[in-house]
């Protein structure tokens, strides 16, 4: 497999923990329909069928995501960046931000068959520079077995 990469523009969303309700008596697990996580996801699935040249079969994936955080107003001055401005972009784990991105792969049947493939990940999480837009950037690339 030749390495795929694309990228989706807009604010990251990471894969949130479900909501937890009963209903005759019975437990259920979901996700609120209106979170931003099911057009974020729908967003990456989207992306991955352009991106796939053909459907990988089998073996070891390695999948690198880089996610740009939008920084708020309250980051800059008419200088630059603020002093003091955090340079970790928001409070949200590298880990949820990485299951949203593979989950969605997954959806999509485009790159691999399940995102247990995955053998090797890098996943980096930063602010925008100054006028940069915020977005995902992706690439998988087959490990030789």
């Amino acid at each position: 497999m030749e390495s795929v990469t694309f990228h989706v523009p807009g604010q990251p969303v990471p894969q949130p923990r479900h909501k937890i309700s009963t209903r005759g008596g019975f437990g259920r697990a979901y996700i609120p329909a209106r979170h931003p996580i099911h057009a974020y996801r729908e967003a990456i699935a989207l992306a991955a069928k352009l991106a796939a040249k053909e459907r990988r079969e089998g073996g070891g994936v390695r999948l690198e995501i880089s996610f740009a955080f939008q920084r708020p107003p309250s980051h800059w001055t008419k200088a630059g960046l603020a002093k003091g401005a955090p340079t970790i972009p928001p409070k949200c784990d590298w880990d949820n931000l990485g299951k949203a991105v593979s989950d969605a792969i997954t959806d999509s049947k485009s790159l691999w068959y399940d995102d247990d493939q995955v053998v090797e990940a890098i996943v980096r999480k930063r602010y925008c520079r100054r006028g940069e837009p915020p977005g995902t950037t992706v690439t998988v690339q087959g490990v030789p077995p």
